[in-house]
């Protein structure tokens, strides 16, 4: 009677056919040999939880900033509805408007821990910011007028907001109610325009009188209004449309920003014409003529000192002449006017001042400048205005972002040393003060381990970045491209360079932790190993080889481009020729008939190379043209510090360098991996195109046809990835068979790129096989084998595993005479899809890493550490299988497109399988650490985020969680251990989540503090003169004004009140509504306690005083009760 076993029914059902689960039944429950012995596993679905933790980078498409002056907090809208507040370095959050409609402007309630968005589909919200994760409290949706200004006066709770109609209403941001208080256009400008002024571009009250609201019309019109009475005390014209208005604070005096680059200066009480009109970039013509006009100044912020004269600062007004300048921030203080040219143009600026309050002396000490894809801080109090350095971890785009990896509880000393190196490279000439937006307070960070994301580049540069403990801080920089010649201008462009844009762009990054080493695979089909090392050094010649991979059926005596040196035989232990470094292209540009052959596409540079601290180049590998033909982008990529081995491959085959004695050990064919056991019948290749002459234009461009489509937001159909073979959603299919696609190809109809709509012949298909995985270990090579042995296990694009044995000569010196011997196993696995990762447990369940060679500084000459060199040589392995016997075995984790399985070594039966996905494919598969245990983490391209359970693949969460709208999302998503995953949401923002219930719960301790109680500056002081006379500041009843006992209510039909969900955090400590909010929040500050402590006091003396009254008059009614009327 067979045993019953739930989990074998549940991985039955998830298999998706009968039959697939009696074999699944059949292998688990027979174990070959009855060796596999039954592992506990100890991670349970109840471990698993998703959540997005933490955004960072610079919001995509900025659209709007706000700062409040107190809290010291900045807020950056997006056009996609996002938002950002950045506090103090490290104290950054990110919320997201569900109508996904662009951010017009925001407005903090200042020092109150709340901030208004008005969005595109004209509706405002109410953001409740006391706490960690911001939340909405209220939204008000206009519905028959489109919002274009807002203005909320300091301290005051009723907000002006203009619409395209030119009419201005006011809300109640406590309730998030309209008030029937309406400043119509009509009214504004009376007859004074025999027209519409247009929409409403700016409202402000005067500094001096709360009472005075002053109303900017797009077509030049400017009203002052006067709340009480209602009508317009003055009227502006100008024949300029107006962009912006500012106050000078005494409020005699604005300013006003026109189409024509003009700034007109006027007195409140001359409305004919401006005192001033000033045209900062114009050439002043001869005879009194007006200046030419200039682009318009898109704003004008207006600042006053105490010891000096005013700044204005303004944005555009640049003269027509000057095309091809970059945009410009102008700072006109006194006499002198500096022009701040900026590297992308500008969507805001705001000035940043030691008050709050609009009636005193401004005291600017910074300006903010929110650019489209940067933000510069500007210091206003030193010579030469210079730059804030910027702490925040905005120059993830610096270049475009073309792959990435993420590595979690890295070696303890990798973050200083990466940081030491990193230091030298800061630029200089910054300010010396330190960033002035310091709002917020830190969480307290429990996780402790360190993380790092590198990220590679369009430019061939490398970023590693400090990820740990949900913060990102930049380490150091990697320029690739140092190592190659670089073309001056188009003409001496080599003709060897066949990418048109981006010719070092990284595509996959290669990295070990422990001992340092790093290999990035480039577009141009290159290769460069680094070491890490603390000296400086001067290479006098770049290690070079050059590697001629080709495939081709044998379908003449001897394929073209036979390699050198000759090939090992499988086990036959050929000895390769070592080819010494070349510094330069050493072979012909061209072959007999005239095609380009054995040309590299890039140079590499024959002069000396200074190389600085850190990672310095250990040696180039170049793929190169054969018969007219480009080389294919490398697919996979995997360096071994222990075997001192480099292994890449791409849609023609597999090349192995033995990289510390500059050779190649082995370049085959995809094909020649399997020797007689191919599965595939593969014929001849169809007849190659006509091929151009090497003067000429390269009419088929294979798959390096420039980077451009490998970051473009605007592609409209998903390319075939080398790694992850997708496939166009459109057409929502997979063939499993076509992978042989780089992401940077574009769909033409040449042959190495399809279409997957295209009719290809299965011939075809199958004679593009790529290889899609390469992992180095330790294990059993072959069934026979009694003892595990170094090797390396390849995977392709059409599911199949070929093993390669790697016979390694003794460490020491031997290791640099004595040939590795490299020789194919003759093992094969299949699995259904392409091949995505490898991993190998021991006979616990215990993950073996692969063998290294610690770290250590080699540009210092040894001599006492001979004997220990020899050790080190060899592998180094910290799992428990190191010291195996003969009757332990292990286990293969090998993850495809649609299924995974776990393969029983040395038997090389399966003893688990998991049929993934059956409608879509596994775009990323990573074997992680978790709880103190190991699990398989999918992304899949229907959005589905999946863990399994190892090594039995038990499912143990699915959840929906993104679908895949580009390729972008496809090429940086990856997990790593402890529960992290990333991936890139935008072109300049990371997006980090986690997949670990432990992390979701510590979640809310880890996130910053955007609030903090802190105390309101006071009021500026109005002097005795001022008090006695009635100058300074006149302030206005605003209840009594827009209240609904004066105002009445406003038109229900207006606007529509949305209550939000204001988070469980905003519902705990709210009481009814915003007012409740707001006002709680308020009091609970310590900087009210003494008007409170004024207010009891009063409202003590009011309650013994109606005491009082009330027993007074208990005591007449008493004494009169009974007197009759006539008796008194």
């Amino acid at each position: 009677m067979r045993k019953f076993n739930i989990r074998k029914v549940l991985d039955g059902l998830t298999a998706g056919s009968s039959s697939a689960s009696q074999q699944q039944q059949q292998q688990q429950q027979h174990p070959p040999g009855n060796r596999e012995p039954e592992i506990q596993e100890t991670l349970q679905s109840e471990h698993f939880q998703l959540c997005k933790t933490v955004r960072h980078g610079f919001p995509y498409q900025p659209s709007a900033l706000a700062f409040d002056p107190v809290q010291k907090i900045l807020a950056v809208g997006t056009q996609t509805g996002a938002l950002r507040l950045f506090g103090r370095p490290g104290v950054e959050c990110y919320c997201q408007h569900d109508s996904g409609a662009a951010v017009i402007q925001l407005q903090f309630l200042i020092n109150e821990g709340a901030l208004v968005s008005a969005l595109a589909d004209d509706t405002l919200h109410l953001w409740n910011l006391r706490q960690k994760r911001p939340a909405i409290l209220h939204s008000l949706k206009f519905c028959r007028e489109r919002v274009t200004f807002c203005h909320l006066p300091f301290q005051s709770k009723w907000l002006y907001v203009g619409t395209e109609r030119g009419n201005i209403h006011i809300v109640n941001v406590e309730s998030f109610t309209l008030s029937g208080y309406v400043v119509m256009w009509n009214k504004a400008i009376e007859l004074s325009s025999k027209s519409h002024p247009g929409p409403v571009v700016h409202i402000s009250d005067n500094p001096m009188d709360e009472g005075k609201l002053l109303i900017g019309f797009e077509s030049g019109t400017v009203v002052l209004w006067d709340l009480k009475s209602k009508k317009a005390d003055y009227r502006y014209t100008y024949d300029e449309a107006i962009h912006s208005v500012a106050w000078h604070h005494e409020g005699k005096q604005f300013i006003c920003s026109h189409s024509d680059g003009t700034l007109t200066i006027w007195n409140v009480r001359s409305p004919t014409k401006p005192v001033q009109t000033i045209t900062p970039h114009g050439k002043q013509l001869k005879d009194g003529k007006k200046p030419e006009p200039c682009k318009p100044i898109l704003k004008v912020e207006f600042k006053t000192t105490r010891s000096g004269e005013p700044f204005i600062i303004l944005s555009g007004g640049l003269s027509y002449d000057t095309v091809g300048r970059r945009p410009c921030l102008t700072v006109m203080h006194g006499k002198s006017t500096a022009v701040l040219e900026m590297d992308y143009s500008i969507v805001d600026f705001l000035t940043l001042c030691e008050t709050p309050y609009p009636n005193d002396f401004q005291e600017p000490y910074a300006v903010v400048v929110l650019l489209e894809k940067d933000l510069v801080l500007i210091d206003l109090a030193q010579n030469g205005y210079p730059i804030f350095e910027n702490p925040y971890p905005l120059s993830i785009h610096e270049s475009p972002v073309t792959c990435c990896e993420y590595f979690a509880d890295c070696p303890v000393d990798l973050i200083p040393a990466l940081y030491s190196v990193g230091a030298r490279q800061k630029r200089q000439g910054y300010s010396k003060k330190e960033w002035p937006i310091n709002g917020g307070n830190w969480g307290l960070g429990a996780q402790s381990y360190p993380e790092i994301i590198i990220t590679g580049h369009a430019d061939g540069s490398l970023k590693f970045w400090d990820a740990s403990a949900i913060t990102l801080q930049v380490l150091y920089k990697l320029k690739t491209s140092k190592v190659f010649e670089k073309s001056r201008n188009k003409d001496e462009r080599p003709n060897t360079d066949i990418v048109d844009e981006d010719p070092y762009a990284i595509q996959i990054i290669s990295w070990c932790p422990e001992s340092r080493m790093l290999c990035i695979a480039g577009v141009s089909a290159h290769v460069i190993i680094y070491r890490f090392s603390k000296q400086e050094v001067v290479t006098e010649v770049i290690p070079m080889l050059e590697v001629r991979l080709l495939y081709e059926i044998n379908d003449v005596e001897t394929p073209e481009g036979e390699q050198a040196p000759p090939l090992p035989t499988p086990g036959g232990g050929s000895n390769p020729q070592p080819i010494p470094p070349q510094s330069h292209p050493s072979t012909s540009s061209s072959s007999s008939d005239g095609l380009r052959d054995n040309v590299p596409c890039l140079k590499v540079k024959n002069s000396p190379l200074k190389q600085s601290p850190g990672y310095q180049t250990e040696l180039v590998i170049q793929l190169v043209w054969v018969g007219g033909e480009p080389p294919q982008q490398i697919t996979s990529l995997a360096v071994n510090s222990s075997y001192g081995l480099v292994v890449f491959g791409n849609c023609n085959g597999i090349a192995m360098v033995d990289y510390l004695q500059k050779a190649v050990l082995l370049n085959l064919g995809t094909i020649e991996l399997y020797g007689s056991n191919d599965p595939h019948r593969r014929e001849p290749r169809s007849p190659r195109k006509s091929r151009q002459p090497s003067g000429g234009v390269l009419f088929v461009t294979s798959c390096m046809c420039g980077l451009s489509s490998l970051y473009s937001e605007s592609m409209k159909k998903l390319r075939s990835s080398f790694l992850t073979g997708l496939c166009d959603i459109s057409e929502g299919t997979v063939v499993p068979e076509d992978r042989c696609k780089s992401p940077t190809s574009d769909v033409k109809d040449n042959s190495f790129s399809r279409s997957r709509s295209s009719s290809v012949t299965s011939i075809d298909k199958e004679s593009r096989e790529a290889i899609s995985a390469l992992h180095f270990c330790e294990t059993f090579t072959r069934k026979t084998d009694s003892s595990p042995s170094p090797c390396l296990w390849v995977g392709t694009t059409l599911g199949t595993v070929l093993v390669i044995a790697l016979n390694l000569p003794p460490g020491g010196e031997q290791r640099l005479l004595q040939p590795v011997i490299v020789s194919p196993s003759g093992t094969i696995l299949r699995l259904k899809g392409a091949i995505l990762r490898m991993a190998f447990l021991d006979t616990t369940g215990c993950l073996i890493p692969p063998a290294y060679e610690p770290w250590r500084e080699h540009n210092v000459p040894e001599e006492k550490d001979e004997k220990e060199k020899l050790k080190k040589r060899r592998p180094v392995s910290v799992s428990p299988s190191s010291s195996q016997e003969i009757s332990e075995n292990q286990y293969a984790v090998i993850c495809s497109e649609k299924q995974a399985k776990v393969i029983s070594l040395p038997t090389q039966n399966c003893a688990y399988k998991q049929n993934i996905t059956e409608t879509s494919f596994v775009l990323r598969g990573d074997i992680v650490a978790l709880s103190n245990s190991i699990c398989l983490a999918c992304f899949c391209a229907n959005g589905h985020i999946m863990t399994f359970s190892l090594p039995s693949l038990r499912p143990l969460l699915d959840v929906y969680y993104l679908p895949l709208t580009n390729m972008r999302i496809a090429r940086t998503f990856c997990f790593t251990n402890n529960g992290q995953a990333l991936y890139l949401v935008s072109p300049t923002e990371i997006q980090r989540l986690t997949y670990s219930q432990e992390t979701c719960e510590n979640l809310q301790e880890m996130l910053g503090e955007l609030f903090t109680p802190v105390e309101t500056p006071e009021a500026p002081n109005r002097g005795f003169f001022k008090g006695l006379f009635g100058g300074g500041a006149q302030s206005l009843d605003r209840e009594e004004l827009f209240g609904e006992s004066s105002s009445g209510k406003a038109s229900r039909s207006l606007a529509q009140h949305i209550p939000g969900p204001g988070g469980i955090e905003g519902v705990k400590g709210a009481a009814s509504g915003v007012v409740g909010e707001l006002a709680r929040a308020r009091l609970a500050l310590d900087e009210r306690g003494q008007k409170l402590g004024d207010l009891e006091e009063r409202t003590a003396a009011m309650l013994s005083s109606a005491d009082a009254f009330s027993k007074h008059a208990h005591e007449m009614m008493l004494k009169y009760k009974d007197k009759k009327w006539y008796q008194f």
